[in-house]
């Protein structure tokens, strides 16, 4: 049997002549792989790129508090290492909204085809689990897709705070300057708080919802 991945790498070569997504589930589908396949990959990749960006997010507030304990060396090394973090954050924020806009336009397609199959089916019976399976599975999406743009949306204050705190470093290279960054590390804690834990409901949610789908 071919795996998913080796599935993956035969349908890459036809999609060098697709150009958008109807074309390139259309492909897909010629090898096998199915929209709710692509569904519960695209859901695992993005559980997992929220994953990285907890830790990623982390390891920058990590960065933050050596800075604002700082105690002598040069200030212009920790500059770079909290642009650096800045930066690392910002593609992870990235990613994470990426994979969040495959997953939409994937669950179009597959809830689309769904009804469309649904329509038929000419045993009663058959038809009525079918399109009750369907209500519960949009209903899960529904939940899933809300958790995971509300963590989403965490991010952009994080962002900000460590782009205003890079930047006031890059022109303040001097102690006075880490002592008056002190007062924003409690706002960036408590972001970087709810970020992780707005996130750990959306990554449980992600696997519900793969669960329900791989059911």
């Amino acid at each position: 049997m071919i795996k998913f991945s080796q599935k993956v790498c035969i349908a890459i070569s036809i999609l060098i002549l697709a150009s958008c997504s109807t074309a390139y589930y259309s492909a897909m589908e010629k090898v096998g792989i199915h929209k709710r396949d692509i569904m519960v990959d695209r859901v695992v990749e993005a559980k997992e790129s929220q994953q990285e960006a907890q830790e990623q997010f982390k390891s920058a507030l990590e960065e933050m508090t050596a800075l604002i304990n700082f105690d002598g060396g040069e200030l212009e090394e920790q500059y770079n290492v909290i642009q650096e973090q800045y930066e690392d954050s910002k593609k992870a924020a990235d990613l994470v909204s990426s994979r969040i806009e495959k997953i939409e336009d994937v669950s179009e397609a597959l809830f689309e085809e769904w009804q469309e199959e649904i329509e038929q089916i000419t045993s009663a019976n058959l038809k009525r689990q079918s399109a009750s399976k369907l209500k519960e599975t949009q209903r899960r999406y529904q939940s899933l897709i809300k958790s995971m743009h509300k963590a989403e949306s965490k991010m952009a204050p994080v962002l900000s705070a460590l782009k205003d705190n890079s930047l006031f470093l890059k022109h303040n290279l001097n102690a006075k300057a880490v002592g008056a960054m002190q007062g924003e590390m409690l706002s960036i804690k408590k972001d970087v708080g709810v970020l992780i834990k707005d996130m750990n409901a959306a990554i449980e949610q992600s696997q519900k919802f793969i669960d329900l789908l791989e059911k």
